[in-house]
């Protein structure tokens, strides 16, 4: 499993546990701790957004200190994201709907059950110094999210104990890390696309305060989203997509 490479740390109660492991990267914790909280008091989500954490959830960050580019950081969500579905599936029946959205949230039966956060910094020159690769994951309750649908694990099966959802969160994720790491992008990139919309989907892209619509048209070998708008593919290495499944019921 994941004892050979995670330090894992687990506290009742924290803040938030990115948080903490940010701080302990900024002081030179060598990569591989992860740190687990029951319950988080200041839980943060995408683009600042608060994240809710009532107990039986899994809050979980790890720490990583991988070779490349910061530039590149993108593609770890798209990893992070794949080893949370790899996780997920070990405790749902094989006919939950479990698919990824670009570019860091894992969906139910089109609602959100998991978020990923990332912090990192940079060496001179552009180098990662260390990324922080926080996640949520909704495992017995499925908090109501501003203007979103969420869902939890418990709708399809008997929800595991955070320590176990963590055991197969870290396995997974070393197991994507060590991938990337002899094989290079590409076959995260074609596990992510396994488990995403259909190319030709429609969607919605807010990028630069503007909404695009357009439709799915897969990843670019750097991770960014391909959207076909105006006649044309084009590539976006930032934005937050808005699929038909995001709007609430009724809305």
């Amino acid at each position: 499993m994941n004892a050979g490479f995670w330090r894992l740390r687990t506290y009742q109660s924290l803040g938030s546990t990115s948080d903490l492991c940010a701080t302990l990267a900024a002081a030179g914790e060598p990569e591989g701790l992860a740190v687990m909280a029951l319950r988080q008091t200041a839980g943060r989500g995408s683009r600042g957004r608060h994240w809710e954490s009532p107990e039986g959830n899994l809050y979980l960050s790890a720490l990583l200190r991988p070779p490349g580019m910061l530039s590149e950081g993108g593609r770890w969500a798209l990893l992070v994201a794949v080893a949370l579905a790899d996780a997920l599936s070990r405790f749902l029946p094989g006919t939950a709907p479990l698919t990824l959205k670009w570019p860091n949230d894992v969906l139910l039966d089109g609602r959100k059950v998991a978020g990923i956060l990332l912090d990192a910094t940079a060496k001179p020159g552009g180098a990662i110094d260390w990324i922080v690769v926080g996640c949520g994951v909704n495992l017995a309750f499925a908090p109501e999210l501003p203007g979103r649908r969420a869902a939890c694990v418990a709708e399809f099966a008997p929800p595991p104990a955070p320590p176990q959802a963590a055991d197969a969160v870290l396995d997974r994720l070393a197991h994507w890390r060590a991938v990337r790491a002899l094989e290079g992008f590409g076959p995260i990139r074609a596990a992510w696309l396994a488990r995403a919309q259909p190319v030709g989907t429609t969607l919605q892209l807010t990028y630069n305060g503007k909404l695009l619509g357009g439709t799915f048209a897969g990843l670019a070998d750097d991770g960014s989203l391909l959207l076909a708008t105006g006649g044309r593919v084009e590539a976006f290495a930032t934005g937050e997509v808005l699929l038909q499944s995001d709007r609430p019921a009724g809305g």
